[in-house]
């Protein structure tokens, strides 16, 4: 069925929720695994002109350092139900175009993610990433709640 499975996470609990049930499907499917952490650069000319370079570089720093712990942590959890995964950190804009290139340069036939179920307002003015994924890709995508 699916041999490379494309799993989401931005490190917060509602996305360990889908890390877990990816992991449990490509295990039971004998699937690879990929693992992509998206990283929003602080970008923007208006930005940069109002946000000192110390500022960028501390949130850059910042970001680096918490990717890395999700990754060392994704890594454990993925190794403790003995299942070998490849861990991708992206730095770009917009994450839903991320996640889609990532699963189209890996190989990967289904996608997993989580998302929060916002409805009306709240999922506009938030967004979802989510959404987004699944009205652009042409992969399956399978959203855990």
């Amino acid at each position: 069925m699916y041999k490379h499975i494309l799993i989401t996470t931005d490190g917060s609990e509602l996305a360990a929720k889908g890390l877990d049930h990816g992991f449990q499907l490509a295990k039971s499917l004998g699937a690879e695994v990929s693992v992509v952490n998206v990283i929003v650069p602080l970008t923007g000319l208006a930005f940069e002109a109002v946000v000192e370079s110390t500022a960028i570089d501390l949130y850059d720093q910042q970001a680096k350092e918490e990717a890395e712990k999700l990754e060392a942590d994704t890594k454990k959890k993925a190794a403790d139900i003995g299942l070998p995964i490849n861990f991708v950190r992206v730095n770009y804009q917009f994450p839903a175009e991320a996640i889609i290139e990532t699963a189209a340069k890996r190989g990967c036939d289904l996608i997993v993610m989580s998302s929060h179920g916002r409805r009306g307002l709240s999922r506009m003015i938030l967004g979802s990433q989510t959404a987004e994924v699944l009205a652009e890709s042409k992969l399956p995508v399978l959203v855990v709640r």
